[in-house]
C-alpha cells in the first residue's frame, strides 16, 4: 500500500467513486431475474479499485455474497469485519482449508482431491464445511469434466452424509458470454442443466446455483439461476464492446486515473524522446512529462499508443513508456508543471476511458484497471 501521509500531494492518483459503485450494484440488481441474488466479485483488489473500501460499499448496497479468487482475499474481508457470505474458489493441494472453515468461508471443489482435503479439514476443526461444486461445462479451466462429475457428486454426498460438509452451491463459468449468439453459450447451459440433474438425483440440495458472469448477467437471463456473479461490470466497465458501452446498461466507470505533469519543456525538431528514440520530434515542440510508468501498471505496450487528456486535448504517449514516466507531445499548446493529465475516467470531461486504453494496446478493460499498482494511491469519493 502507499504509505505517504494523506496531506502530501500525490504525483498521481486513482480516484474511486464509491457512489458510482453503489449505483452500479443497483443497476445490476435490476438486470437480474426476479428473486435472484447477487454475488459481487471482488478478487484482484476489487479489479484494482481497492478490496476493502469497495467490499464495504458493495455490502451496503445489498450484495448477499462476495466472491474472491484466493484465500488471502477472503481472509482480508473477514479481518476487516465482513461477516456475510463469501465464496473463495482458487485452491491448490495443501491450501488453508482449516482456516477457511474457521472463518466461515464457503469453498469450491472441482475435483475429488479437493473434497478429500475439505473433509479432512472438517474433521480437524470440528466444523461442517460449506462447499460449492464446480462443473467444467466447456470453459476448460477449473471445474470437473462431465465424465467425472458423477464421481465428484458421489464423493461430496458421502462426506455430506458423514456431516463433514454441506454442498451449498453448484456452479460453472462461461467461456464466450461476451460474444452474443456464440454457440458455446447454449451448449454450456445444456451441460450445466445435466450436471444439476445428476446432483439432484444424488440427493444434493444446494442453496444456490450460479453461472452468470458480467456479460451473462447483462444479456443472458436463462443463466441467472439463483445467483448472478458480476465482476467487471460492478466497476462500471462493459465486459465487451460487442455488448455495448457502460451507459447502455446504466453503468458508470468507477475509477479515474490521473497524474500531475512533472515537467513541461520546449525541444527542437529532430529531438529523440525516451529510450531507444522510437519517437523523434518532427519540429520544434513542447513535451510534457507524466510521472507514471510500467511500475505503476501503465502498459509498456502503450508506447506510442496510450491516450491522455492534457491541456484540453487527447495526446498520445510519445516514445517508450518507462518504469516511472512517459512523455506526451503538446506541439504549440501550452501547459504548466503541476497541471492534471487524465489517463482514463468515465469520459465526462472528454478524457479517454479504460476501454480506449484497451483498444490502444490490444487488450481488455479488465487488465487496464486491474494492473494499476500500489504506488498509485486510491482516493475514495462518494462515501
Amino acid at each position: 500500500m502507499n504509505n505517504a501521509p494523506s496531506s502530501w500531494p500525490h504525483r498521481a492518483r486513482a480516484v474511486v467513486d464509491l457512489a458510482a459503485l453503489r449505483a452500479n450494484v443497483a443497476a445490476l440488481r435490476a438486470r437480474a431475474s426476479d428473486g435472484v441474488g447477487l454475488m459481487a466479485v471482488v478478487k484482484a483488489d476489487a479489479y484494482g479499485h481497492g478490496l476493502l473500501p469497495c467490499a464495504r460499499t458493495i455490502r451496503d448496497a445489498g450484495a448477499e455474497w462476495l466472491g474472491t479468487a484466493t484465500p488471502e482475499e477472503a481472509f482480508a474481508l473477514r479481518a476487516d469485519g465482513d461477516r456475510g457470505r463469501v465464496l473463495c474458489w482458487q485452491w491448490t493441494p495443501g491450501g488453508p482449508w482449516q482456516e477457511a472453515l474457521r472463518q466461515d468461508i464457503d469453498v469450491s471443489a472441482g475435483a475429488e482431491w479437493a473434497v478429500r482435503e475439505i473433509a479432512a479439514a472438517a474433521r480437524a476443526t470440528g466444523r461442517t464445511a460449506r462447499v460449492h461444486l464446480k462443473a467444467d461445462t466447456g470453459l476448460g479451466r477449473g471445474g470437473c469434466q462431465p465424465a467425472d462429475w458423477p464421481e465428484l457428486v458421489s464423493a461430496a454426498r458421502t462426506a455430506e452424509r458423514e456431516g463433514l460438509l454441506r454442498v451449498t452451491g453448484l456452479w460453472s463459468h462461461f467461456a464466450c458470454a461476451d460474444e452474443p449468439g456464440h454457440p458455446s453459450i447454449a451448449a454450456q447451459l445444456d451441460v450445466f442443466h445435466d450436471a444439476l440433474k445428476i446432483a439432484d438425483e444424488a440427493g444434493l440440495k444446494p442453496e444456490v446455483r450460479h453461472m452468470a458472469n458480467s456479460p451473462a448477467t447483462l444479456t443472458i437471463p436463462a443463466s441467472h439461476f439463483d445467483l448472478v456473479r458480476p465482476g467487471l461490470s460492478l466497476y462500471g466497465l462493459s465486459p465487451s464492446p460487442e455488448l455495448g458501452v457502460p451507459a447502455d446498461f446504466g453503468l458508470r466507470p468507477v475509477m479515474t486515473l490521473s497524474a500531475d505533469l512533472a515537467l513541461v519543456k520546449r525541444v527542437p525538431g529532430g529531438h529523440g524522446v525516451s529510450y531507444g528514440h522510437s519517437h523523434v520530434t518532427a519540429e520544434d515542440t513542447t513535451l510534457a512529462l507524466i510521472p507514471l510508468g510500467y511500475a505503476d501498471g501503465i502498459p509498456r505496450h502503450a508506447s506510442g499508443r496510450g491516450p491522455v487528456l492534457v491541456a484540453g486535448k487527447w495526446r498520445t504517449a510519445a516514445g517508450r513508456v518507462a518504469m516511472d514516466q512517459f512523455v506526451v507531445e503538446l506541439g504549440e499548446d501550452s501547459a504548466e508543471a503541476g497541471e492534471e493529465a487524465v489517463l482514463f475516467g468515465p469520459g465526462d470531461r472528454g478524457e479517454p476511458t479504460a476501454e480506449d486504453w484497451a483498444r490502444a494496446v490490444g487488450t481488455i478493460g479488465y487488465e487496464i484497471v486491474a494492473r494499476i499498482g500500489s504506488r498509485v494511491p486510491r482516493v475514495y469519493t462518494g462515501e
